[in-house]
């Protein structure tokens, strides 16, 4: 359910384009994030730091397009949450030395460092995959394709991308265990 809840406020964009516009959808957004985030913090008493990132993203980049109704800047976003995410990688892994991917994971599996180093790599390179596919698409394409790629073309990527890491994680350890 928690999972579900992470995409309301997506779902919640997406409805309002279809049936408003891209302004009244980018309100609906900021909204409806405000809203999950008040949820999350009453509810736990704490923001995690992937949340309060996407908050400021959202309500950044929301008014810049809502205070220059500008398009563009609500476009933006998706890259820079990408960006960070693949910076915030590389630099928790080489500057702190903590792998993100593994403190995710490293619970359910167990495998080598090296090789959790290259799915952390993998995932730097599938976030800055994600941003540069999101500026082509964003500003090649019409914004209904933008839309709907948006809510389903990256959903789908990240869904599938989070598959093969696992699968990859999976058959690295059980060749481990032979």
């Amino acid at each position: 359910m928690k999972q579900f809840a992470e995409f309301i406020p997506l779902i919640i964009f997406f409805v309002v384009y279809k049936t408003v516009d891209i302004y009244a959808a980018t309100g609906a957004l900021m909204a409806a994030t405000c809203i999950q985030m008040l949820v999350v913090w009453l509810k736990h008493k704490k923001l995690e730091k992937m949340h309060l990132i996407t908050l400021v993203l959202v309500l950044f980049f929301g008014g810049l397009t809502m205070f220059f109704q500008d398009d563009a800047f609500i476009k933006w976003k998706v890259t820079a949450v990408n960006g960070l995410f693949a910076i915030g990688l590389l630099v928790s892994r080489y500057g702190f030395r903590k792998n993100l991917i593994k403190q995710m994971l490293g619970k359910e599996m167990t495998v080598p460092d090296t090789i959790w180093d290259k799915a952390n790599l993998a995932w730097v390179g599938f976030f800055s995959f994600c941003g540069v596919l999101n500026v082509y698409v964003a500003f090649n394409l019409s914004q209904e394709f933008w839309v709907n790629f948006k809510v389903f073309g990256l959903l789908g990527l990240t869904l599938l991308f989070t598959f093969a890491t696992a699968l990859y994680l999976y058959r690295q350890q059980q060749a481990l265990e032979k």
